[in-house]
């Protein structure tokens, strides 16, 4: 008798295994037909929207932008399928799919499919009122003195002008996109609201968040954090910063005002220590310089270059940024260069990010060829773009001499740690701001800014100033929702390269060392976004994303 029951018990138990384990099959297979269809449809619209939207950033012409707006459509269309969703959220609400890869892979197609669940007539809203605002931003030129100017012609006055005149009328030009496209910006923002809120979000500001696998409070705390931790060091800093300039202008430090800081938004660090960088670099070809760098850490760039659009030219988009066309090894940079530091420091980064996606596991599903999140390719960017303000860096590529080097180290490593710290508390700004801009667009955005300008860069109002001078920032209008990742980017690329100069090389140059480039490759770029960012960062670090080597590294 017992062995009767031993056997039925036996019986039973493998009948519930085995019933588990036909659920666990049944659902993955269902999930694994769905992959599949969805990447038959998704590849090349991703692919077409991806060359169509380069093109347009590099033309700038009208037709090429529509283009890009129709494609850019016919791909988000995609997530927008309510019946494709339905089956997803039944796979997903079925707690049955184990396998770690299809599982991602659904974690991360269930977000982008939320983020779309509304009328497709208002995702189509956004992606016109969008491309709209985008070209007026590569059309923009501002008018100094009746003649047209490029942002880097501008900036070229912010930095080397001693006039306070000539500053206050380039700054201000600088600003005059912000009216022509404020109103659009407010009306895009009150859409992109709407949208969140029919899909279950406060705004959208938190729908970006989330979906991004990111907790709006977590991030806001990390924010407060970092506001303690640089608080003190840059009211030392910004007190060195003013004596310089006041002195340099023969004003009083009372009468500095934004156009003063030698940059349009005090983003970037002064100049205030003896060390001329762009002497360094005038002389020099940065993309060769790039080239050789990263070829040295056994990540060569010439695919990545060839396909790329390096220097100015009218109607082209002044900004720069590296994009991934297919996911399958076409990737490109588009950038505006000039032999100076800021070129090296910004094609350096551009190429950060584009050996993070070419270098990616190609074995991998296409969902997952890609960045474990936007913030960990930020701090690949990041971290490279260091190098062109360091002299160790700059002796080993042959641009200095020992002498020079061990001359300029000093005021060298107290100019990246001014730009950290300054960075930090522009970064500070633009959360805060548009935080508060999507909880309420209809409060005085001109006032809101001149609040944050005031409270984390310490950095004067104009008196009687009264206009939109958020909205000449083409990130709150064309990459909402996204600047945080900037300042998380720099954390964790101290921590990575802490964590390979401790580790993995010594040479803290980097010049050379495939050691450092392997590391990279295998514990970065290859995961692709197998695992989410945190587990991403504690495999390759040995520690979830931490502040204390920011910190360590800056903070004083």
């Amino acid at each position: 008798m017992r062995n009767k029951k031993v056997l039925l018990l036996s019986i039973m138990t493998i009948s519930l295994i085995w019933s588990c384990s036909s659920k666990q099959e049944k659902m993955e297979n269902r999930l694994r037909k769905f992959l599949s269809a969805y990447e038959t449809k998704a590849i090349p619209l991703y692919k077409e929207s991806s060359l169509l939207s380069w093109n347009a950033s590099v033309s700038g012409t009208s037709e090429d932008y529509a283009k890009s707006e129709k494609a850019s459509f016919d791909f988000a269309r995609i997530y927008s399928d309510k019946a494709e969703f339905t089956t997803l959220k039944e796979i997903k609400e079925s707690n049955e799919v184990k396998d770690p890869i299809l599982a991602r892979q659904l974690e991360i197609l269930y977000n982008s499919f939320l983020g779309n669940q509304v009328d497709t007539a208002l995702i189509s809203e956004q992606i016109k009122m969008e491309t709209e605002i985008s070209k007026k931003y590569s059309k923009f030129r501002a008018t100094e003195k009746g003649k047209q100017m490029s942002d880097n012609e501008i900036d070229a006055i912010l930095k080397n002008s001693s006039h306070s005149a000539e500053l206050q009328s380039a700054w201000e030009a600088s600003k005059m996109i912000g009216p022509v496209v404020a109103e659009d910006i407010i009306k895009l923002v009150k859409h992109r609201n709407r949208i969140a809120k029919e899909i279950g979000f406060k705004n959208y500001h938190e729908m970006s968040l989330k979906l991004s696998g990111q907790d709006p409070e977590e991030v806001t705390r990390i924010f407060d954090e970092l506001d303690s931790l640089t608080k003190n060091s840059f009211i030392a800093l910004k007190g060195d910063i003013d004596q310089y300039f006041a002195k340099r202008y023969k004003i009083s430090t009372s009468e500095l005002r934004p156009w003063h800081y030698q940059d349009r938004y005090f983003q970037e660090a002064p100049e205030i220590y003896p060390v001329d960088f762009d002497k360094y670099y005038e002389k020099q070809d940065p993309i060769k310089l790039a080239s050789e760098f990263y070829s040295g850490l056994g990540l060569k760039v010439d695919a990545i270059l060839a396909k790329s659009d390096l220097y100015e030219k009218p109607g082209k988009n002044q900004h720069a940024f590296s994009t991934d066309i297919d996911r399958s090894s076409d990737v490109r940079t588009l950038d505006n260069i000039r032999p100076d530091s800021y070129w090296m420091n910004t094609i350096l980064h551009e190429l950060g990010h584009g050996v993070y996606s070419y270098y990616n596991d190609m074995s991998l599903p296409f969902t997952l060829r890609d960045a474990a999140h936007t913030f960990t390719t930020e701090a690949i960017a990041n971290m490279f773009g260091r190098f062109a303000k360091n002299p160790r860096w700059m002796f080993r590529m042959g641009l200095i001499d020992s002498t020079e080097m061990e001359k300029i180290s000093g005021d060298s490593e107290k100019s990246l740690r001014l730009q950290m710290i300054v960075f930090s508390r522009w970064a500070q700004v633009m959360y805060r701001f548009e935080k508060s801009m999507y909880e309420n667009p209809d409060q005085d955005l001109n006032k809101l800014w001149w609040v944050m300008v005031e409270k984390y860069q310490s950095v004067k109002k104009p008196e009687g100033r009264d206009m939109p001078d958020w909205a000449a920032k083409i990130h709150i209008a064309l990459y909402p929702c996204y600047y945080h990742n900037y300042l998380l980017g720099e954390m964790l690329a101290s921590q990575i390269y802490s964590y390979i100069t401790t580790n993995v090389t010594s040479d803290i140059s980097l010049v050379g060392q495939k050691a450092a480039g392997n590391y990279l490759h295998e514990k970065v770029f290859l995961p692709g976004a197998r695992y989410g960012w945190n587990d991403m960062i504690e495999k390759a670090t040995g520690e979830k994303l931490t502040a204390k080597y920011f910190s360590k590294q800056f903070v004083r």
